[in-house]
């Protein structure tokens, strides 16, 4: 299957700014440990996502959004290290124990990236919705920000999708932003229990079609329509999978290989 046989589904109706077009990566990747100089060093999609930012002619000016790791400070530590050896300008937004803005919309929307990462998808999204934030991001994607991120930070984006944040037992999340209108399974290789319950979930009409990522494999969104598949790591896969009859039927995308990094 190819990602131009994917249905299009309608456009966000706000129009972009500044002739940038709506634009979101969902991931199941961005980023490994133990770099040459640093902890955690970014992989290719997080480039890709500053590429498709446009930002040219000086450094790009990604946020880290660590809610859904409880903004641990460490990690914020090393995404900084990692965006500095990088040459990306880093901010993060923190919300515990208040936001560290006083002006929480306007530092999203100076951004040409905004970078979620994972953890709990479901403490993410309530504590986005105390603060508003989903309304700014909402704001900061028709603006033309690329928005961006892995495992949580790919699923918010989305209807809703898998996630373990309620326990070891994977469950369905269906109260996800909904940005774009499909649901999302993410780390669709490396945890076993994902693929039988996206099937069982679209089967069963829980989920609406669902696009997945292996590990390493990134879902790249114009406005609302999937316009390709890229990957960090050879031999992975994109998959699209529908309600068919009554069960789900799974088609596999090829994602492009990225070129590497360092």
């Amino acid at each position: 299957m190819t990602v131009s046989s994917v249905p299009p589904s309608p456009q966000p109706s706000a129009s972009p700014v500044g002739g940038r077009e709506p634009t979101i990566l969902a991931t199941s990747g961005g980023h490994r440990g133990w770099g040459a100089r640093t902890m955690v060093e970014f992989d290719a999609l997080v480039h890709h996502a500053v590429d498709l930012s446009g930002a040219h002619g000086r450094r790009p000016r990604v946020m880290y959004v660590g809610t859904a790791i409880g903004d641990a400070e460490h990690f914020a530590a090393r995404m900084a290290e990692a965006a500095r050896v990088a040459g990306f300008d880093l901010v993060p937004l923190n919300l515990f124990p208040r936001p560290n803005f006083d002006d929480v919309e306007g530092a999203v929307l100076e951004q040409d990236v905004i970078w979620v990462m994972g953890g709990s998808v479901a403490n993410l999204l309530a504590v986005w919705r105390v603060h508003g934030l989903g309304d700014i991001m909402r704001r900061a994607w028709q603006s033309g920000v690329v928005l961006s991120g892995v495992s949580a930070g790919s699923i918010c984006w989305f209807e809703g999708g898998t996630t373990d944040s309620f326990g070891p037992e994977l469950r369905p999340v269906t109260d996800a932003l909904g940005f774009l209108p499909y649901g999302n399974g993410v780390h669709y290789d490396s945890d076993p229990g994902r693929r039988p319950l996206v099937h069982d979930l679209v089967a069963n009409g829980t989920l609406p079609t669902t696009h997945c990522t292996d590990d390493g494999v990134g879902l790249v969104y114009r406005g609302t329509e999937l316009v390709e598949a890229v990957a960090e790591v050879s031999g992975k896969g994109a998959y699209v999978v529908t309600r068919g009859g009554d069960g789900a039927v799974e088609e596999r995308l090829e994602p492009r290989r990225l070129p590497g990094v360092g």
